[in-house]
């Protein structure tokens, strides 16, 4: 939603300043500069990039147009269920979890967090790090894996943002062409009627003007947009990295949770009540269901 208040904003500014001015809007309505700029930006990304990273810059474009997946929400359901899950791995041993891990969209803890299950990334994270805890990888070497995943999948988001920033970077130069096109067929309209040639000159003009525009004001801001949406997920993984490890070394479930918690970026962390009043209400219904079930047998 800002991303498109944003969008809004320059464009509108930009313009409702030039009409101030008594600009003459249709002056700056030239397809042919804009053919030459986004078509040339376009091949620049082609040429430089894969098929799997340009699938990721277009997802990631229509990511900035929606919410943030990992608000203060996100991580308090997420925490809660992992409090709930290592509640049982502490009770029943690593091996409860077997079930879990292999099939987490059939798992009573994992299948109830919708964003969880969505997000494949992290919940290969989760799922993959507490198989490799079953099949009895301390704490420290599951650390040191878990460091090198992050690392790894935090080259691979960024590199989305990294391309459009270069294509940004690139689209200034791509106006000077668009410009330089443009004096080139001004030169050969000389000797023709002064409106004419004045014309040209401003297409050429608006070339440049686009281009200079197009990087500032919209894919640059868009690159790091998506530059910020790498951090954030980047961000969780590395909760969730903290309250893995922690309670593999030893700690109980709820110390695990706070010790993600403080690892939460502050403008989404919830508060030590929140958290906790989270996990006691989840628990305080795990146990009822299972009171209800054994009633029932």
């Amino acid at each position: 939603m800002f991303a498109i208040i944003g969008i809004v904003v320059v464009f509108g500014c930009i313009l409702a300043g030039y009409l101030m001015e008594h600009g003459n809007i249709r002056v700056l309505l030239q397809p042919a500069e804009l053919v030459i700029i986004g078509g040339a930006a376009a091949g620049t990304v082609l040429i430089a990039n894969p098929l799997h990273i340009l699938k990721k810059i277009a997802g990631g474009i229509k990511g900035i147009f929606g919410s943030s997946k990992f608000g203060k929400q996100a991580y308090i359901d997420t925490l809660k269920m992992m409090y709930d899950l290592l509640n049982k791995a502490r009770k029943d041993g690593l091996m409860a979890l077997e079930s879990d891990v292999e099939e987490p969209e059939k798992s009573p803890f994992f299948s109830k967090n919708e964003m969880f299950m969505k997000n494949h990334e992290i919940r290969n994270f989760v799922c993959d790090s507490l198989r490799m805890a079953i099949t009895g990888v301390d704490s420290f070497e599951l650390d040191q894996m878990l460091d090198l995943d992050l690392e790894v999948q935090h080259h691979d988001a960024t590199q989305p943002s990294a391309s459009l920033t270069t294509m940004a970077d690139s689209l200034p130069g791509l106006g000077i062409v668009a410009a330089v096109l443009g004096v080139v067929i001004t030169m050969q309209a000389l000797g023709g009627p002064p409106e004419e040639i004045g014309h040209k000159v401003a297409a050429a003009l608006v070339g440049t003007f686009l281009g200079i525009l197009l990087c500032y004001g919209l894919v640059g801001p868009l690159a790091a947009n998506m530059s910020k949406a790498a951090e954030e997920e980047h961000a969780f993984l590395y909760v969730m990295r903290v309250l893995m490890v922690s309670f593999l070394k030893g700690s109980a479930p709820i110390m695990a949770v706070e010790v993600a918690r403080r690892a939460i970026p502050g403008h989404v962390r919830p508060s030590f009540k929140e958290l906790e009043n989270a996990c006691r209400n989840r628990a305080a219904g795990s146990t009822e269901e299972a009171s209800a079930s054994a009633a029932s047998a």
